[in-house]
């Protein structure tokens, strides 16, 4: 029996996040740039993306962009750039296609000007797909987002449209940039680190986490399928013992 026969379709996580790693230390083992891996990546979003909503996953949003990413060589970072630009142009077919509708959260307005217009336009194109949403995190840091959030309610503390004694949970949430998305079920990361590298702090709170070896440009629908899998052999209690779970 193949992998993908055995997954219950009755049991799937309705939102995976992804941290795609691992794109330069796979190109380094090729004798190429780093930027041959990104390139590579790309393949991997899009086996990814067809998986996921082929089994029927509401949402999968994939760490594309972080705000200490900017940190990199300049050179590396006009490239990821270039071919942001490049993938969101060739790719929109495909998620029209697939009735997939994308959407972005972080500080995109900080994107070079092409990206951004590239985005904004992909997300126009695509938003009456129902399939599966793709969430672009670009630009995003967790520590970023819950901070905006923070501040946010404090300007409406400060124009008295919150009353402080009112904030809880759903307020901050919908502070959030992933208001209106559940919390992600299944976290995966590749290439072998074991870390959430300031990604959905607040969103992955009882999220399952899977980590694999498997380099970025690696990553296929087999690999996919084995995090879930995995995650559906996983007893979630969210805080309740095994007994009142079998209840």
């Amino acid at each position: 029996m193949d992998l993908k026969s055995r997954i219950d379709l009755t049991h799937l996580p309705e939102h995976i996040a992804i941290i795609m790693d691992g794109n330069g230390r796979w190109a380094k083992r090729q004798g190429q740039p780093r930027v041959f891996g990104h390139r590579n990546g790309v393949k991997a979003v899009r086996e990814a993306t067809e998986a996921a909503a082929e089994l029927g996953v509401k949402y999968m949003t994939l760490y594309a962009f972080s705000t200490e990413n900017w940190n990199r060589p300049k050179f590396e970072i006009n490239a990821l750039m270039t071919l942001l630009v490049k993938t969101l142009r060739t790719e929109i077919n495909t998620l029209n296609e697939n009735d997939i509708r994308l959407e972005a959260i972080g500080d995109i307005t900080k994107l070079p000007s092409q990206c951004y217009k590239e985005l904004i336009e992909g997300i126009e194109n695509t938003k009456n797909n129902k399939r599966m949403t793709l969430v672009l995190a670009l630009n995003y840091s967790a520590r970023w987002e819950i901070t905006e959030a923070v501040k946010k309610i404090a300007e409406g503390v400060a124009n008295k449209e919150i009353l402080p004694e009112h904030i809880d949970k759903r307020i901050f949430e919908n502070a959030l940039t992933t208001k209106g998305i559940p919390d992600p079920e299944l976290l995966i990361r590749t290439s072998g680190e074991a870390r959430i590298s300031n990604f959905l702090l607040w969103q992955i709170a009882y999220t399952e986490l899977y980590f694999t070896k498997i380099f970025w440009p690696e990553f296929r629908k087999e690999h996919l399928y084995k995090a879930i899998l995995d995650f559906q052999s996983r007893e979630r209690r969210f805080g309740k013992t095994s007994e009142q779970i079998v209840k």
